[in-house]
């Protein structure tokens, strides 16, 4: 006879509350736990303090009652994808045959450059994904993504990172999607469309502030006022929930003005449940929840930790159980901590496992397609190939060397990224994130170098390659050479920028924050001796995070600019040398001027711009928020409004006609940009409202437009209520943040307004 909760035919509430009664205690924290199989017997850490919770644990034991989730069963070292695949279907058969109820676990995996396995395909890094500005593009990637995770048994998805950035300084900033929340949330939005329709569950992070921490360092406190972190900080997430389908939320480490998200119950149940009604699960980043003893020390025991989490609202702890299993059963059972909170969280974690099908009465973990399991097929790289094109941002051509002359004799490619391909892959990739610490595997995809790419690309041309100097030790014995081949070159192309890994370990990463923004070990001095050659210098950085560039923007032939590109960054980026790719990519964060120029972005009121007779400094980026060029020139004209006063409830379209004014392909991304000149409290400076990518062949002429939305210009007001408010609004189209083609403006008539959470979240664009 088929119990009650595992009868597909019965609701799903129904079923929930069948099995939430037939529980012990026991088994409901089981629920709320999760364990990290073999993590005991990794070298090298893939988790912050890895080192110090890791613990040898028999998985019968942990598991005994149940389980809640199975931590990155493919993700903690190289296992064939048919190898894991069985593994993970042991483990889950092991739960069903084992423990008293039979329920499996929801088994998550990280997937922020892909599936984080052994032979995956690597996509670009997120902050490549914005460069795009393209998110149907981005959500094609991320159902090709969750349908490899599904195709294996895995459930959940911890991705993608929805912090803004705040300063280029911190080592996460390659797996943020850029500076803006709008284009965060537009992007972060449609990458968790393609994970859940593919039926994995998507896992925003971090919640909330975790990238605005003092100096960039990781994890340390966050100083940030409430309108901030209203206006900047929570847009993307309350987006990807209300507009994306989100169904999983993962704190953040960090505490803001001294309360840490974990221990928030303003943040994770009054904000996230009861404003934005929230139903999924609240998940703790990895180890989280002891850090609430270790690091916060708001905690006397694990107990205690875990009690404080629970009150806020985490539902599941992660990657391991350490304070939701007995210590916290001891506290329940002494009346200190409600049995109820238990409740609450264990029906939220049962209910995703009725909706994954968990429960069934004919679950079966095998997956039933014996076919060959491709986790890295054609249709994936032709994603990751298209990405990476399109991200890729040309941001100087002063000198016209690109695209190179067909007749280029001799190239010196210089630096150390010209031959590396995992230079090409972000922190949480496979290659750079697990393999470091398992030598002898190959990284178990196909990736080619720019050195290859560029041979392939240009077979006529003469190559020569010197590497000059490391990306990260003090190494000047290579830079003589480097310089004697770019003097003998007809173009010397620079290739330099990070290595992307964890914990300090490269440039570029978690726990890889940085002083300033040089370019890391003597990269700088290596550009230099090129620059002193004569010979026209391409500066390539292919990066996690914007370096300071300005002293190269007037001396260098041209620059360009690549965020981690991916399995296909090399012959993206020997494309766009070319001239085979017309580059689009457009900047999503700005480039400094100088080291220094920190910290800073193009989202700023008044005073953080460049105030003369204020400050001897001058914040001015070398190149803005937005920027991008390319190989053909793109006019603007035609500027229209459909109305001159609308109320603060209303909404007027804004449109432009955009021209291919040059003689090849191209595609431009059209940006619109607001400002309130007079506001209750100082108003950035500008800031995007909506972008739409338009692809036109030469002399094709096409019309941009743009719905807006009142609600799109609301701000947190002096009451801290979110607030529209009549008066003039400056409206600007154009290239980026400083190139503005078209302006006009419009009057928001009738009484101030306050808008909640149901207000209109998103700019439609449409183009004929």
């Amino acid at each position: 006879m088929t119990t009650p909760w595992a009868d597909p035919a019965c609701p799903r509430d129904d079923r929930v509350e069948a099995l939430l009664a037939e529980m012990t205690l026991e088994e409901k924290l089981a629920q709320l736990g999760s364990a990290w199989p073999g993590v005991e017997r990794v070298s090298g850490n893939v988790a912050p303090m890895q080192d110090v919770f890791a613990h040898h644990t028999d998985f019968a034991q942990a598991s005994k009652d149940g389980l809640g989730h199975l931590t990155r069963p493919f993700g903690t070292k190289p296992i064939e994808p048919h190898e894991g695949t069985r593994k993970l279907a042991s483990l889950q058969q092991e739960l069903i045959d084992n423990t008293r109820l039979g329920i499996p676990a929801i088994a998550h995996e990280e997937c922020l450059t892909g599936f984080t396995t052994h032979h995956a395909s690597v996509f670009p890094t997120p902050l490549a994904w914005a460069a795009a500005f393209h998110p149907d593009l981005v959500e094609r990637m991320a159902h090709a993504i969750g349908a490899s995770m599904r195709r294996v048994g895995v459930h959940q998805g911890l991705s993608p990172v929805l912090d803004v950035v705040r300063d280029y300084r911190w080592g996460r900033v390659e797996e943020t999607l850029g500076e803006d929340p709008y284009l965060v949330a537009t992007t972060g939005t449609a990458y968790v469309r393609g994970l859940e329709s593919a039926g994995i569950i998507a896992t925003l992070k971090h919640f909330a502030g975790y990238s605005a921490s003092k100096a960039a360092r990781n994890h340390a406190p966050v100083s940030m006022g409430p309108r901030e972190f209203a206006d900047v900080i929570l847009p993307p997430f309350e987006t990807a929930i209300r507009e994306g389908g989100a169904r999983s939320v993962m704190n953040s480490y960090a505490d803001v003005d001294g309360m840490p998200a974990g221990a928030d119950p303003q943040l994770l149940t009054r904000l996230l449940r009861e404003d934005w009604g929230f139903e999924g699960t609240v998940v703790s980043d990895y180890w989280s929840i002891a850090f609430l003893r270790t690091m916060h020390r708001i905690a006397a025991t694990d107990g205690e930790a875990g009690a404080r989490a629970l009150t806020a609202g985490i539902d599941v702890e992660l990657p391991d159980t350490l304070c939701y299993g007995e210590p916290l059963a001891e506290l329940v059972r002494e009346g200190r901590v409600s049995e109820d909170l238990v409740d609450r969280a264990v029906r939220r974690v049962l209910r995703q496992k009725v909706e994954l099908r968990l429960l069934d009465a004919d679950f079966d973990p095998r997956v039933t397609d014996e076919g060959p399991i491709d986790l890295d097929p054609p249709a994936h790289r032709t994603i990751a190939r298209e990405l990476a094109e399109q991200s890729i941002v040309l941001l100087d051509n002063r000198g016209g060397h690109l695209p190179l002359a067909a007749d280029t004799g001799s190239i010196a490619l210089i630096g150390p990224c010209a031959d590396d391909a995992n230079a090409f892959f972000g922190c949480y990739s496979f290659p750079n994130h697990v393999l470091p610490h398992h030598p002898g595997h190959d990284n178990g995809i196909e990736a080619h170098t720019l050195l290859d790419a560029l041979a392939t690309e240009l077979p006529g041309t003469r190559i020569t390659y010197e590497q000059g100097c490391p990306v990260k030790d003090v190494d000047r014995s290579g830079i003589d050479a480097a310089a004697a081949a770019a003097r003998q070159a007809d173009v010397c192309i620079a290739v330099v920028g990070d290595r992307a890994a964890l914990f300090g370990l490269g440039t570029s990463g978690e726990g890889c924050d940085v002083e300033d923004l040089s370019l890391p070990g003597v990269q700088d001095e290596l550009v230099e001796a090129l620059l002193a050659t004569g010979t026209p210098v391409v500066l390539l950085v292919v990066s996690g995070r914007p370096y300071a560039l300005g002293a190269y923007a007037d001396r260098a032939a041209a620059v360009v600019q690549a965020f981690f590109p991916g399995e296909e960054g090399g012959p993206a980026l020997a494309g766009v040398l070319s001239g085979r790719i017309n580059p689009s990519g457009k900047l999503p964060v700005q480039i400094p001027r100088t080291p220094g120029g920190q910290p800073g972005t193009y989202l700023h009121a008044p005073l953080g711009g460049n105030t003369q007779g204020v400050s001897n400094l001058d914040p001015t980026p070398a190149y803005p928020f937005g920027h991008g060029l390319s190989y053909t020139a793109f006019a603007y004209a035609g500027f229209e409004v459909s109305a001159e006063e609308i109320t603060t409830d209303g909404a007027v379209e804004i449109s432009c006609l955009v021209r291919n004014t040059g003689d090849r392909p191209g595609s431009e991304v059209v940006q619109l940009y607001t400002a309130d000149p007079v506001a209750q409290l100082p108003r950035p400076v500008t800031q995007l409202t909506g972008f739409a990518r338009v692809h036109l062949a030469p002399a094709e002429e096409r019309r941009v437009a743009f719905r807006l939305h009142a609600d799109r210009l609301a701000y947190t007001g002096p009451d801290h209520h979110r607030i529209v408010e009549p008066g003039e609004i400056t409206v600007q189209l154009g290239a980026s943040s400083t190139d503005v083609r078209l302006s006009g403006g419009i009057r928001l008539t009738g009484p101030v307004r306050r808008v909640g959470h149901t207000r209109v979240l998103h700019t439609p664009t449409s183009t004929d």
